[in-house]
């Protein structure tokens, strides 16, 4: 019962890190009605980025504190962020959802090359952002920085979820997510919106970057990750910011039980097919899934 008992904790640890890089899928969402199939590589050029400004400075012989190391990382995912916004998606408002999706693949092969011509494709030791090792609640034994990046992932919904609800830049965003002729009639900047989102996105998956990578190893296949959690975005709803970590968690766990017990009996197959098919059975059920909008259209 132990065994059982820790197989569920650390799945839901885990599938909170998921949830994290699926809030950065929601944020960006809920404004632009763009689902970025690149935000795995988003969430590498972000670690990429924060490698550069510790480790790869300290190599170069230069010694920056930790927390310029931070600022200068935040200020280059915003510009980032922006300009994923500016040159690749602003073109594409109002455009096909079949563009749209195109232009995202692009994007993805894009990210991946730029990535390995400017870092090249070697593993990089990841600077130890967040404390190291276990402790012990009782019997059952705790990563501590996936339980720091389970607690960070919640707190991060309950934030968002409240600037979205109750500031009136966030209502702004939702308008826009609603409808961007009707937001323009409002008086809403659709491009303003869309590239605040896309801000947020870039920033949610660098912070899911530091949770994931903290005292390991950066390479481009931590991209995969973006595939992960898509499912997870999809089984909360894509305008769901606090159905993401439940869904994570939901996944997380059913990740971590077929791992654990019917991979020995499937090549250790089961584990990863696990959350594709939770996202076709989604979609086939429950599109907008948990607590995604449902619309009404009247004719």
């Amino acid at each position: 019962m132990i065994k059982l008992f820790q197989i569920l904790i650390e799945g839901a640890l885990v599938g909170l890190v998921y949830g994290l890089v699926a809030i950065s899928f929601v944020v960006i969402y809920r404004a632009s009605r763009i689902v970025n199939l690149a935000q795995g590589e988003v969430l590498v050029i972000g670690a990429l980025l924060l490698w550069t400004f510790t480790a790869g400075m300290k190599a170069a012989g230069w010694q920056v504190p930790l927390v310029i190391s931070l600022a200068m990382t935040l200020a280059a995912c915003i510009a980032f962020g922006l300009l994923l916004e500016r040159f690749v998606f602003r073109p594409l408002i109002s455009q096909p959802a079949f563009a749209i999706f195109m232009a995202s693949v692009a994007l993805l092969i894009m990210l991946r090359g730029t990535a390995q011509l400017i870092w090249t494709a070697d593993t990089r030791a990841f600077p130890a952002i967040l404390p190291e090792g276990a402790f012990h609640l009782g019997p059952f034994l705790i990563s501590t920085p996936l339980a720091i990046g389970g607690l960070f992932s919640l707190l991060l919904a309950m934030g968002l979820h409240a600037f979205f609800t109750r500031t009136r830049q966030g209502l702004r965003l939702a308008a826009v997510a609603e409808d961007h002729r009707t937001a323009m009639s409002l008086g809403v900047s659709v491009r303003s919106a869309i590239a605040t989102a896309w801000i947020l996105g870039t920033l949610v998956a660098t912070a899911a970057a530091i949770v994931l990578l903290s005292g390991r190893v950066v390479s481009l296949e931590v991209a995969h990750i973006g595939f992960k959690a898509l499912p997870v975005a999809l089984l909360g709803g894509l305008e769901s910011i606090r159905g993401a970590p439940l869904a994570g968690v939901l996944i997380g766990i059913g990740e971590a039980l077929a791992m654990a017990y019917l991979d020995p009996l499937t090549n250790g197959a089961a584990s990863g097919l696990l959350p594709y098919v939770v996202m076709i059975t989604v979609l086939l059920v429950r599109p907008q899934g948990l607590f995604g909008w449902k619309r009404i259209e009247r004719l």
